[in-house]
């Protein structure tokens, strides 16, 4: 066996060996992320728990920081930078350089990931080729507002998942649904690999479940860490924001003609939401996303045969050099993708012009 090596290596050049016995650039990406997902969940969570969560304002009460989304994003992107040194990383956050203390770094590689065979198409792709868009807390506002209700014992009436009626929810844990870490990969400025983790993921088995989970997916592999679903029937359920509405968005949703309206904070909880068969179409006609909010969302949601677009039909661009705001509204679909694009109305296409 040793000679039969020798044999195949003196017949390939080195990045062809190292390619022969060892993963591909982007599936080690991708296994390292999955793992840093998973280490920025439990900061989250660590955070949260805490009950100090460091709020700062960025540009208004609805833009917020907290100690969670800077603690995570420094662990994303230190765990990251140190095994692929040459990746360009776009964090959400604006932080100040500074050592980034040890116990944050994630050196761990998904082995199931590592398994896996690379598309064709991404097998040969290089580090400096990759960029890395990283939503280290995705649904920050509904992160905050559960913080309060946790820490003030307050109870509410929210309308049960999948119907029309109500049932007593806790208002924190419904709201820590909304709550994701995003790592989106790009490369020839198409997202093409996602992760999601959705760091309270199976709250509602109460005290002492195994909180969290990671999801994942890449075009031309599949999707994996959930199950496929499609809405019941014929029936159009669209998610939309549920705290930056405006009437253009309104007006937008209105136009799809839908049987049910879902309002939920996050975009990857909104791709979430398509995926698993709750809603038909995320409908948000206003500039508010931006490319970290929707890179890995889309990689997944396109494993699995959905679309991700502006509000004109158009692909989102994700360069490291583009500018951070999907300036154009962000439609995104698991079927009927043109449907939706031909209900949005002529005011809302000419409110939002395309990149």
């Amino acid at each position: 066996m040793t000679s039969l090596l020798a044999a195949i290596a003196h017949h390939l050049s080195p990045e062809c060996y190292a390619m022969s016995v060892s993963p591909a650039v982007l599936m080690r990406l991708v296994a390292s992320a999955h793992t840093v997902a998973e280490k920025a969940g439990a900061i989250v969570r660590k955070v949260l728990h805490s009950g100090e969560l460091g709020i700062v304002e960025k540009t208004g009460a609805n833009d917020l920081q907290t100690l969670a989304d800077r603690l995570a994003q420094q662990s994303i992107c230190a765990s990251l930078s140190r095994h692929f040194p040459k990746i360009t990383i776009i964090g959400e956050e604006d932080l100040p350089a500074e050592e980034i203390k040890e116990d944050l770094i994630e050196s761990g590689f998904s082995e199931e990931i590592l398994q896996k065979t690379c598309p064709e198409e991404y097998s040969g792709l290089k580090e400096e080729e990759l960029v890395v868009w990283v939503d280290p807390l995705d649904g920050t506002k509904e992160y905050t507002e559960a913080s309060r209700c946790l820490h003030h014992q307050t109870e509410a009436q929210i309308p049960s998942k999948g119907s029309d009626t109500s049932q007593p929810y806790s208002t924190a844990l419904w709201l820590l649904d909304n709550v994701t870490v995003l790592i989106g990969i790009a490369y020839g400025g198409r997202a093409i690999a996602g992760v999601i983790n959705q760091p309270f993921y199976n709250y509602e088995r109460g005290a002492g479940a195994a909180l969290g989970r990671t999801m994942w997916g890449m075009p031309g592999l599949g999707a994996f860490g959930f199950q496929l679903r499609d809405v019941p029937g014929d029936r159009r359920i669209v998610t939309t924001t549920r705290s930056h509405s405006n009437k253009v968005v309104t007006d937008c949703v209105d136009a799809m003609e839908p049987h049910e309206v879902v309002r939920v904070g996050g975009a990857g909880n909104k791709i979430i939401q398509l995926v698993e068969g709750k809603a038909s179409a995320y409908v948000f006609a206003s500039p508010g996303c931006k490319k970290w909010d929707t890179c890995a969302p889309e990689a997944i949601l396109h494993a699995v045969g959905g679309k991700l677009t502006d509000m004109h039909g158009n692909a989102y661009c994700y360069d490291a050099n583009v500018k951070h705001m999907n300036s154009a509204g962000v439609l995104a679909t698991l079927r009927n993708h043109e449907y939706y694009v031909s209900r949005v109305p002529q005011s809302v296409l000419q409110a939002l012009k395309s990149e």
